[in-house]
């Protein structure tokens, strides 16, 4: 696979402050590519092949990833394991299947992280991935800005928050979004305790959205925007290259212009880009899986007397001890231990995980290669990073251990181990 890097900048015209560097990955089907330039100036390396189509999605990466650490202090949270593989995969393996062929990740953190472990993924799909990196934050909005001399092609494109978990029915989306052939679509999903967000209202027939009410103390519905778009080009034309709000400075016009329709989400939905909703988005994950595609979760009892209890998605490398009662709604990740006696229950245990025998594991989060003793108990959403040991005979509720920790007396109150 011949391949060739030609490097790019771009630079916003109204702030000389403001850069951005585009990496792209795609194949070269020649012996050596071509280098290509455009008024802009682009950085591109070569991977994976071309497809026929010709739609593009752009997912909000993020930053810090703050409200996910420890796990954010290890790698970016687009690239943090759920349900066995980087939570970002998730949402590009579904683009794949509903036809885009180049996703372009908006980052501003860790970018080379990124490009790193994404080049392998867009070989392996057949697709483009390009790195869009902003050297200032840029809110929800300004990324597409950045990225429009590849977004403006005439073809409607995607637009997702990278927190989002869910079925992602972007076939039936694209369906809608040409059906009322304005100039965008955002999926909405039905909470409990509207009060608590920002309510989107619109026409029950149309969907044509009428406003946007900010966490009503009234009801005037239940649908909450769930962080998924389908937008024409004409919408870069409403956002400039600075920091910018998609939902609060852009939806907002396109709603008064009548241009903005709304598509209930079937199934389930959660942002997971906090522990506590990470479990829950695991738990809602692996229900739907269960009824969706249940061949792939493990049912029954071994031949070591170990029972699964409700969905359980164990990676085919771990490894399992006797008597174990793993489920419901458990994740064991790659190469991960599990000894004798152990009970799992609604937990995630990541790659090179080691639990050791008779340990009790409950609303758990267990990063890479750490290692929980003989006869521990954990819950109340214990987070533990990567490399962190707990020793024997513990007992941790609520506790969030930062990575290369060593735990050695029990923490009964919820705390932050530095």
């Amino acid at each position: 696979l011949a391949g060739v890097v030609v490097g790019f900048y771009l630079k916003n015209p109204l702030s000389p402050l403001l850069t951005c560097t585009m990496i792209q990955f795609h194949s070269c089907l020649a012996s050596a590519c071509p280098t290509q330039h455009n008024q802009h100036h682009t950085t591109t390396t070569t991977f994976a092949r071309r497809l026929a189509s010709n739609m593009k999605a752009l997912i909000l990466v993020g930053g810090f990833g703050t409200r996910l650490r420890p796990l954010t202090l290890s790698l970016p949270k687009p690239l943090v394991p759920f349900a066995n593989q980087p939570m970002v995969l998730h949402q590009v393996e579904a683009l794949v299947k509903a036809g885009v062929d180049h996703v372009v990740l908006a980052v501003n953190y860790r970018a080379e992280v990124m490009e790193k472990a994404m080049r392998v993924h867009a070989e392996r799909l057949g697709i483009k991935i390009s790195i869009s990196l902003e050297q200032e934050p840029l809110g929800t909005a300004g990324p597409l800005a950045l990225a429009r001399h590849i977004l403006e092609d005439g073809e409607p494109f995607f637009v997702l928050n990278s927190d989002v978990i869910c079925e992602f029915p972007f076939e039936s989306m694209l369906a809608f979004h040409k059906a009322h052939g304005k100039e965008g679509s955002i999926l909405v999903t039905k909470v409990e305790e509207p009060s608590k967000y920002g309510v989107v209202v619109s026409n029950k027939e149309t969907g044509c959205i009428e406003r946007f009410v900010e966490k009503p103390q009234i009801f005037v519905g239940n649908r909450i925007n769930a962080g998924l778009y389908l937008f024409n080009p004409t919408i870069l034309d409403r956002i400039e290259l600075r920091p910018t709000s998609i939902e609060k400075e852009i939806f907002p016009a396109m709603a008064r212009d009548q241009n903005l329709f709304a598509m209930d989400l079937p199934g389930f939905w959660m942002d997971v880009g906090q522990p506590p909703d990470f479990l829950t988005g695991m738990c809602l994950y692996l229900n739907s899986v269960e009824q969706h595609s249940p061949e792939t979760l493990k049912t029954g009892t071994t031949d070591q007397n170990t029972e699964f209890v409700g969905p359980v998605l164990v990676h085919p490398t771990a490894k399992l001890g006797r008597n174990c009662r793993i489920g419901p709604n458990v994740v064991i990740g790659e190469n991960a231990v599990v000894g004798d006696g152990v009970r799992l229950k609604r937990c995630t245990l990541m790659e090179d995980v080691t639990i050791k025998s008779h340990t009790w594991i409950e609303s758990c989060i267990i990063g890479w290669k750490s290692r929980v003793g003989n006869w521990a108990r954990l819950e109340g959403v214990c987070v533990l990073g990567e490399d962190v040991g707990v020793a024997d005979e513990l007992y941790m509720n609520g506790v969030r251990v930062l990575p290369h920790k060593s735990i050695s007396k029990s923490l009964p109150e919820p705390t932050i181990i530095m």
